[in-house]
């Protein structure tokens, strides 16, 4: 089985140009993501690290931090099609293809192993990971709701297969009883989605190639593409452990935040 963590990298973005270049606590967003990834692949056999990257400057830190990349068009339309189009240009076809996102500093490498050794385990359409929320993180992502409805995505999946049902920016599933539940356990039933992917080589050729779907539109989520053209996606449960938790950096002001972070909870190497 052979396995290959992609990063997509692109130069551009509207809120923070160079973003894979942008400094946080002394490094580049885009070497603490390959950090992360090599630890992950450290210890595992035939796990290899590439950046797909559409610009020249990314190409020469890449050299200059030791990783491999590989050259993508400027106009794939998602981090997806990047990594599909670094996947194309390798010689040596990979079983098992894990989308790293390039703007996730903060991503535990344990995350990544789990989601290796599942696929490994049990070879599927694709893979992603999900992390159950307690009350108190439910009672948060509800309250950010309120201003950016579409902040955070949840997730309904069958417990024995761990194939998914529904991904949805809307927080699912809904709870009856709930005040009986919180006096039951500390931990509540909803599953937030963490944004990292896995595809075997066939699915991530077929995914690519498929129309954006209905509610994929709808909800501005990737994965109902699959889900609305019958494959499965498995989801695997991961734990933060009280360590540094947010979503991608995006901003100035994210940048700022994963810094806070770092300094309040330590680096994850």
């Amino acid at each position: 089985m052979k396995t290959v963590i992609v990063i997509p990298a692109r130069y551009a973005s509207t809120r923070l140009p160079g973003k894979p270049l942008a400094k946080i606590s002394g490094q580049t967003l885009l070497e603490r993501v390959v950090r992360l990834s090599q630890a992950a692949a450290n210890g595992l056999k035939n796990v290899s690290v590439v950046v797909a990257t559409d610009d020249d400057r990314i190409t020469q830190h890449c050299k200059e931090i030791d990783v491999a990349v590989l050259m993508t068009p400027l106009d794939c339309p998602t981090g997806t099609d990047r990594v599909a189009s670094a996947v194309r240009q390798m010689k040596d076809k990979p079983d098992f293809i894990l989308n790293m996102q390039g703007d996730a500093p903060l991503t535990p490498p344990d995350f990544l192993r789990t989601m290796i050794e599942a696929f490994t385990a049990s070879p599927c359409d694709a893979i992603t990971a999900v992390t159950q929320l307690t009350w108190e993180q439910l009672d948060k992502l509800r309250q950010n709701k309120l201003t950016t409805p579409f902040s955070g995505t949840t997730v309904t999946f069958d417990e024995k297969t761990g194939n998914a049902f529904w991904f949805s920016k809307n927080i699912i599933p809904a709870i009856c009883k709930e005040k009986d539940l919180r006096n039951k356990s500390e931990i509540s039933p909803v599953f937030r989605h963490i944004g990292l992917y896995g595809y075997s080589l066939d699915m991530l050729e077929k995914y690519v190639n498929l129309p954006e779907s209905k509610f994929e539109k709808l909800e501005g989520l990737e994965p109902l593409r699959l889900l609305e053209n019958g494959y499965t996606i498995r989801c695997v449960p991961v734990d933060f452990k009280n360590r540094a938790n947010m979503s991608g950096v995006d901003s100035p002001e994210d940048i700022a935040r994963a810094e806070k972070l770092i300094a309040k909870h330590g680096e994850l190497l």
